[in-house]
């Protein structure tokens, strides 16, 4: 149905069409092309879309049954950013999407003061003439992100197709996320004082589902900050897989997100009094007591050079072959030292 050389798509309105010509095209698309809407809308007011050799650029026009309507997409325009030739991780690859086990220290999408040695840097040099474009152009499409200091695992997109089918599981909840991070204080349900902690609430199995808003801090735009008026709904859950020290000083916990807001995992715990060691943003001025893990673990937790959370699995479905896919990522050796060290 398209000419893959000038890259002209034929669509063929089928039978009652929406009213609007916009969404018209975009529900009789090919379903290969993954035009969205937005898109369409761009390509009708850049005078891409023709009827019968007639440009037509009102997104709002009548259309009928039958009728034929040609989008020049053009070639996919190339970006700004530069490919750089930084070793990537590659868990998964195939000519839709990649998954990367992206380490510590590495910003996924450039940004001022970050322009270079990004992973979309690097994913331009290893994918190069594999990516088929993103919204027009030869980029990878970032559905989702994790911190810089976070490390672990994440899914770009390669196509269009990928691309809007990946969004639409992150926009639905489908997608499976796990992170494991370590703790200041053990989070237990038994606790009374998180009894207390407003947004919090238990589930069976040890589980605590913390549920708030987050929105930017007021005072700091460089922050997030939990609300419970306005903000973005969200919704973490918690449940300890290991607890250090005498008295209990530190936790690894294990948490999942329903949800996938900035900092969310970061500004939950720290909400419920139990910030990440080594968080710089949200685990406070907090020391491990070395009468409680030793001098050994106190030593590793202050020194410990970043947030302590690691995306640990990720799951999907394909968003082309419908094929589920699971992964996981061992903890990284910096995590696993600093575990060591609390266990002695």
């Amino acid at each position: 149905m398209s000419d893959k050389e000038n890259r002209i798509l034929r669509v063929v309105i089928g039978e009652a069409p929406p009213e609007r010509l916009d969404k018209a095209l975009a529900r009789d698309v090919p379903e290969e092309a993954a035009l969205s809407r937005s898109r369409i809308a761009k390509l009708l007011a850049e005078g891409a879309v023709s009827r019968e050799g007639v440009t037509v650029t009102d997104a709002k026009a009548r259309v009928a049954e039958g009728e034929v309507f040609e989008i020049a997409l053009g070639a996919p325009e190339p970006v700004e950013t530069a490919a750089e030739n930084i070793p990537l991780n590659v868990v998964w690859e195939d000519g839709d999407l990649i998954v990367i086990d992206k380490p510590a220290g590495m910003v996924v999408h450039p940004a001022p003061g970050s322009r270079e040695g990004t992973l979309v840097n690097a994913l331009l040099h290893h994918c190069g003439a594999s990516l088929s474009g993103i919204g027009g152009e030869l980029r990878p499409g970032i559905v989702h992100r994790i911190d810089k200091e976070t490390s672990g695992l994440l899914v770009v997109a390669k196509s269009d197709r990928a691309h809007h089918g990946l969004a639409a599981q992150f926009e639905a909840h489908t997608v499976t996320r796990h992170y494991y991070a370590v703790v200041h204080g053990v989070p237990d349900a038994a606790d009374p004082r998180l009894h207390g902690v407003r947004g919090v609430s238990f589930e069976p199995g040890g589980v605590i589902r913390i549920a708030t808003g987050i929105g930017r801090h007021r005072t700091d735009r460089q922050r997030q900050a939990v609300t419970f008026e306005g903000g973005r709904h969200a919704v973490t859950r918690v449940k300890v897989l290991e607890g250090f020290g005498h008295p209990p000083a530190a936790a690894l916990v294990e948490c999942w997100l329903e949800t996938g807001r900035t900092h969310q995992i970061r500004v939950h715990l720290a909400h419920c009094g139990h910030g990440l060691i080594g968080d710089p943003v949200y685990g406070g001025r907090r020391k491990l007591s070395p009468a409680a893990v030793g001098e050994r673990g106190a030593e590793a937790a202050a020194a410990f050079p970043r947030q302590a959370l690691h995306a640990a699995t990720l799951g999907f479905t394909h968003p082309v072959t419908g094929e589920r896919l699971d992964f996981a990522s061992p903890l990284p050796a910096d995590m696993e030292a600093l575990l060591a060290a609390l266990r002695g």
